[in-house]
């Protein structure tokens, strides 16, 4: 029975009820040591009739193995992996150790785990409780964490209970306080009813309203205490409390006994064999065990031995003196043979180590490198911090411990990874190691600090690297050109690209491009435009790493290959999520979205970045946040969301003010410049848009020049917009494409108010691949005609921009369309739900209705999404009736 805790067991029980019904919840426990989360759980696992239950209990000593609680979760429906998809169930095996070590990723990790849940809930009800959470692995929180976020329709209740410090971000909290004093009172009357009442007050004052400490604190009064005698001094906190009486508890036993507890306390694997085994090296038996046993401080169950609390197992641990602590983790690393225990092996004879050991600080090398075999990159980063500790050699030490930044930064821990770098000597000569310690670095500065700081560290990191290495030099100070792009600042994108072209030959294309990128920010378009295409249209690319292709398709936007950029980014994307590569997925995202609204995807985009802002904030990418806040106010300015537009804008200027992002900065003001624009309020775009700094305006300007020019002429002042103007048409004669061509004509026929041009440009843009852009272009060419008294031909241009803008989802554009052709004298006909059949549904059944009209499976739908197959069928069991079809086969006539 749990005292005074009628509310929280109805909101747990609401969880079950909910589940039953079909739908998935999750709930985090929190509370300080004795409160009740286990009991919670229990109370759950008991009204669970007719569910599959899978229950979890984190281990300290555990916290450093990757996937290890996962694997504890899981055991019992491992059989199962094989029926996930092939990568899916590859990914899980190679996680938890159980098939090839090849590197695998946590989202396709997670996406796993989420599958292996959803198929042991079938169509029944699955409940998952994990118990003292905080001391998980990060590998297996993270996929957890990830699964708790995709939750929706497949019957799985997922809890999790842990301490103040377990703080996942964006899910449901409970947190748990002390009983009320009737509920203490009747729990301490259960537990220790003859007590006279002033003993009793004095315990329920001691212990707070915590449940653990009413039930333990009674059995470890002394015959003072009984009596009414305390100290009158301040008393020790509950948790403490209760842990001295379990000591109390433990002392009581026979010094063999105590020294097996010491041994099952630091041993991970709640193996009766292994702790027995190494419990002889202290003269321990079963008959030891069994003594622990009888005294409720242990359950034994088959082949399996735990402690009955955690706090039990503290106590038992720190109850004997460090030398037999020491003892304890070398006897265990005497018996843990074999390859199934190795990481285990090595982080026992590192707890055993007290001076620097270098056979030992190998051990744990090899564990770092294992943990990479298993993408569990916070294990990796600690295995390496720990071996960098035991390391005698100053070199080696400086070069373990960039190792652990690195696998820090990977792990999505920058701060962490920024700490460790700053560990490392100065003086540290290993060029590869080097690199690492500064890319670590500015990684932290670009995340923490300005893009402009970050590449300063870089400039002053390469100088060193070069005379080592000069190619790892230019991959550097690639990177530093990328930072100037950020923060706009072509006086540090010079300098970079200054020592780029001092050094020795390379032999990578990537040189000319990021010089071409600085020449592009120095608004050099003559040079920036020649290096840059060399780079984009690069025959073979083959040999470029993940940066290498993300560099190249960042590039295809600045010169106007747009389609092009899209489908690179797409790769990197890909390539990002197979090899786990967190700190340049965000890169990669923001990248193929912008790339998509240049290609007129805008409601696509807007969905897509609604979505994965707050999944690149939980990357820790703070700084790649704010750069796709931008993007989405520009993009809800195209679709004439107005209130989007400007909440997105204000949060993007903003953090992007505060962090130094001149070029994000320079998007969403770009954005408020379009809507406005978009609003039949000229004046005020063009005085945002001239707000732009000319320094940071100049690369982005193809994006919102035609906007400025547009306002300008509008605004009767089209002098305003003489040099945006100018740099656009040099840049669009430059690229040669159609599409930048079309607008340029476009922009030049709004200046000398020339129909010619306007019909030329019309007729280019049939060749491009801009769709909204030839709208707008038909729509002022149509505006012109009307005022010409050229009606008919009015109407033609005025409904071909219609037809688009209602297909696009470009609200204001298209009412502005209807209003010209209503002074056409036409009647054009209002917004239909028909123009875009896909709008009564949500963000997510839009998408993934696209998919399943593309021939994809439930299956290949949730590997795209990151949802389970269940969850996928269920959005579409939603989104058929709002279509008005009953199968699949259908979607194809309404989709086009």
């Amino acid at each position: 029975m749990l005292y005074g805790r009628a509310a929280e067991q109805a909101q747990v029980d609401q969880l079950l009820e909910d589940a039953r019904s079909g739908r998935s919840g999750v709930l985090v426990v929190r509370g300080q040591p004795g409160m009740g989360k286990s009991a919670l759980l229990g109370h759950m696992a008991k009204r669970a009739a007719g569910m599959r239950v899978l229950r979890g209990v984190g281990i300290e000593s555990e916290a450093e193995l990757p996937y290890a609680a996962l694997h504890l979760l899981l055991r019992s429906e491992l059989d199962r992996i094989d029926a996930l998809p092939e990568a899916q169930a590859a990914a899980l095996q190679g996680a938890l150790g159980l098939g090839a070590g090849a590197p695998e990723n946590r989202f396709l990790v997670g996406l796993a785990v989420l599958s292996l849940l959803a198929e042991v809930a079938g169509e029944g009800v699955l409940l998952c409780l994990v118990d003292d959470a905080q001391w998980f692995d990060q590998a297996s929180i993270d996929a957890l964490v990830f699964v708790a976020r995709r939750l929706d329709a497949e019957g799985v209740a997922l809890v999790f209970a842990g301490r103040e410090e377990f703080r996942p971000q964006g899910l449901p909290e409970l947190w748990l306080d002390g009983v009320d004093r009737d509920a203490a009172i009747a729990l301490l009357a259960e537990r220790a009813g003859d007590l006279t009442p002033s003993v009793r007050d004095r315990i329920l004052d001691e212990a707070g309203g915590n449940p653990l400490a009413l039930m333990e604190l009674p059995s470890v009064l002394t015959a003072e205490q009984r009596a009414g005698q305390f100290s009158p001094f301040a008393t020790i906190p509950v948790a403490s409390r209760v842990q001295e009486a379990f000591q109390q508890q433990i002392r009581a036993l026979p010094g063999t006994a105590q020294s097996l507890l010491a041994v099952l306390a630091a041993d991970d694997t709640g193996d009766l064999g292994i702790v027995l085994r190494a419990a002889e090296s202290f003269s321990a038996r079963v008959v030891d065990l069994e003594t622990a046993e009888q005294a409720r401080l242990v359950t034994v169950n088959g082949a399996a031995v735990a402690f009955r609390h955690p706090l039990i197992r503290a106590a038992a641990y720190q109850n004997v003196p460090l030398t037999s602590r020491l003892a304890v983790r070398r006897s265990l690393a005497e018996v843990l043979v074999g390859g199934e225990h190795a990481d285990r092996r090595a982080w026992h004879l590192a707890a055993a180590t007290t001076a620097p050991d270098e056979e030992v600080a190998r051990e744990l090398e090899l564990a770092a490198e294992r943990a990479r075999t298993r993408a569990g990159y916070a294990a990796m980063a600690a295995a390496y911090e720990r071996a960098a500790e035991l390391t005698p050699d100053t070199a080696k030490r400086s070069v373990r411990l960039a190792a652990a930044a690195v696998a820090a930064s990977d792990a999505g821990q920058p701060i962490r990874a920024g700490a460790l770098a700053d560990r490392a000597s100065e003086e540290i000569r290993d060029p590869l190691a080097l690199a690492h310690l500064i890319q670590v670095r500015a990684h932290r500065e670009f995340e923490q600090g300005t893009p402009a700081a970050a590449g300063e560290l870089i400039i002053g990191g390469a100088e060193r690297v070069v005379p080592l290495d000069a190619e790892r030099a230019a991959y550097l100070l690639l990177e530093a050109v990328r930072c100037a792009w950020y923060a706009g600042d072509p006086e540090l994108a010079g300098r970079a690209a200054k020592l780029l072209g001092a050094l020795p030959e390379v032999g990578s294309p990537l040189v000319s491009g990021a010089i071409g990128l600085a020449a592009l920010l120095d608004g050099d378009l003559e040079n920036a435009v020649t290096l840059i295409r060399e780079l984009v249209l690069e025959p073979d690319q083959s040999a470029f790493q993940v940066p290498g292709m993300l560099f190249v398709a960042q590039l295809c936007a600045p010169i106007g290959c747009y389609g092009l950029g899209e489908a690179a980014a797409a790769r990197v994307e890909a390539e990002c999520r197979a090899h786990d590569m967190g700190g340049w997925l965000a890169s990669a995202m923001e990248t193929r979205l912008h790339a998509q609204m240049l290609l007129g995807r805008s409601r696509e985009v807007a969905a897509r970045l609604e979505e994965i802002i707050p999944v690149v904030g939980d990357l820790g990418r703070t700084n790649s946040a704010a750069t796709l806040t931008a993007l989405l106010a520009l993009t809800r300015a195209e679709l004439g969301d107005e209130e989007g537009c400007r909440a997105a804008a204000a949060a993007a200027l903003e953090q992007a003010g505060a962090r130094g992002l001149h070029m994000a900065e320079a998007i969403a003001a770009a954005g408020l410049g379009r809507l406005e624009l978009a609003l039949g309020r000229p004046e005020a775009s063009l005085g945002i848009l001239e707000s732009i700094p000319a320094a940071v305006g100049a690369p982005v300007s193809v994006f919102f020049a035609p906007d400025q020019v547009e306002a300008a002429v509008r605004a009767g002042e089209p002098e305003r917009a003489r040099v945006r103007l100018a740099y656009y048409l040099d840049w669009a004669v430059r690229v040669g494409l159609p599409s930048p061509h079309a607008v340029a004509l476009r922009c030049r026929a709004l200046v000398e108010d020339d129909e010619g041009l306007y019909e030329e440009a019309v007729r280019l843009h049939e060749q491009g691949e801009q769709p909204h852009e030839r709208a707008r272009t038909q729509l002022l060419y149509g505006e012109w005609l009307r005022r010409a008294r050229k009606r008919a031909a009015a109407r033609a241009q005025l409904r071909g921009a219609l037809e688009t803008f209602d297909r696009l989802g470009m609200a204001l554009w298209a009412e502005r369309a209807r209003a010209e052709l209503r002074a056409t004298g036409d009647v054009p006909a209002a917004p239909r739900q028909a123009d875009d059949p896909l709008s009564v549904l949500t963000a997510q059944e839009r998408q993934v209705v696209r998919l399943a009209a593309t021939g994809a499976s439930n299956r290949d739908i949730a590997a795209q999404l990151y949802l389970s197959p269940r969850t996928v069928g269920y959005h579409l069991y939603k989104a058929f009736p709002k279509l008005g079809i009953t199968s699949r086969g259908e979607l194809a006539r309404i989709i086009t």
